[in-house]
């Protein structure tokens, strides 16, 4: 027996199938494996230092301007689609926060710029127009005409790098999809990817800034994937002498992390983990103890800009992300790596913003080799 409800999931799909037969463009965006970043640059240039001794480097996922707005994919609430009201409340926040720290070079995650679910905003051309920040990069990550779920509708969401100074290349390096989902949600889900900018930081030849945003909910070893692709192109850039910085959202906990599961933390009231008939015992995303190694080899080859030991010695003060509105900040997904040593002691992580993200953003300082 064919129910009503399957009757209109089959109609929606055909008629999905319809438009992508009829649309100019295709449904669901593909990339390939190495394309260019869309570039951007602010409607007013301010200045930049001409010979800075140090930088301050920034990563944070903003949450695509939706701040502690309980929204359905990614918290316990029901919020799909974002007045622009609310959306401009948010981005004002991030602005606010990014002007009081100042950060020469920033490095963005879930960031919109053409999505429904934040009134068509771009937050990237957005933000360049009211902070101090010259020149821009962005790479998709969720991109599509429609995503038939829950009313989502149109999508462009995806990674970014902000700098003071001109980014004179930019590239789009595809990661792993997931390899644990079925074939109709893959072909509408996320396509993550490393967004590689070179920036003219002046008093260097050569300077690279690299972004990554993996895979948040995979139960399978595509994040490992995506780690070590992201180490081999820190690696290339060693092998050349190019100095850089990187990090982003890895959505991995620190090898020394003492908490490992957050399934009861973070599942919601009509779920069920960890009782003998559970299928899955996990909840997706919320138990690292199969995983708690894979940030490893980042740490043992290159400088992260806060230290396991530090790290370890008060690991609240360092946590960066939560999935409970009402409690403070549980575990640290946020990172910078580098190189060249950043200057000791220069490193924060924000937890005063919470108000504007699930996240925390993470800063340091980095100093310029001459």
């Amino acid at each position: 027996m064919v129910t009503k409800s399957k009757k209109k999931c089959c109609l929606f799909l055909s008629l999905l199938l319809i438009l992508h037969f009829i649309s100019c463009e295709p449904l669901v965006t593909q990339f390939e494996d190495l394309e260019d970043g869309h570039m951007y640059t602010a409607r007013s240039l301010t200045s930049a230092p001409t010979s800075p001794d140090t930088i301050c480097v920034m990563t944070w996922n903003i949450r695509f301007g939706a701040g502690l707005i309980p929204w359905f994919g990614d918290s316990k609430g029901s919020r799909v689609i974002l007045t622009e009201s609310e959306v401009f409340h948010n981005m004002n926040g991030i602005a606010a926060k990014l002007q009081s720290v100042q950060p020469d070079i920033l490095l963005l995650q879930e960031v919109d710029i053409q999505s429904k679910r934040t009134a068509y905003i771009d937050q990237v051309q957005w933000l360049l127009d009211h902070t101090h920040f010259n020149y821009g990069a962005y790479a998709a990550v969720w991109k599509a005409q429609v995503i038939p779920s829950d009313g989502l509708g149109r999508m462009d969401m995806g990674t970014a790098v902000l700098s003071r100074w001109p980014i004179t290349k930019a590239e789009r390096i595809a990661l792993p999809l997931r390899g644990d989902q079925d074939a109709l949600t893959k072909h509408f889900y996320l396509r993550r990817n490393i967004l590689k900018t070179k920036i003219a930081l002046p008093g260097l030849e050569d300077f690279y800034a690299i972004n990554i945003h993996t895979s948040a909910f995979s139960t399978d070893d595509t994040k490992k994937q995506q780690l070590d692709i992201f180490k081999s192109k820190l690696d290339e850039l060693v092998a050349r002498n190019i100095p850089f910085v990187a990090g982003g959202d890895l959505n991995s906990l620190p090898p020394n992390a003492t908490v490992l599961d957050y399934c009861m933390i973070d599942k919601r009231d009509d779920e069920s983990f960890h009782g003998p008939d559970d299928d899955p015992q996990h909840k997706e995303g919320s138990w690292f103890g199969p995983e708690i190694t894979w940030l490893q080899d980042l740490y043992d080859n290159y400088v992260a800009a806060i230290p396991l030991d530090e790290y370890g010695a008060n690991e609240s003060h360092y946590f960066s992300h939560t999935t409970d509105w009402t409690a403070p900040y549980d575990r640290k997904l946020d990172y910078l790596f580098a190189k060249i040593p950043w200057i000791v002691g220069s490193d924060s992580t924000h937890q005063d913003a919470r108000q504007w993200s699930d996240h925390a953003p993470v800063s340091a300082r980095w100093e310029v080799p001459k």
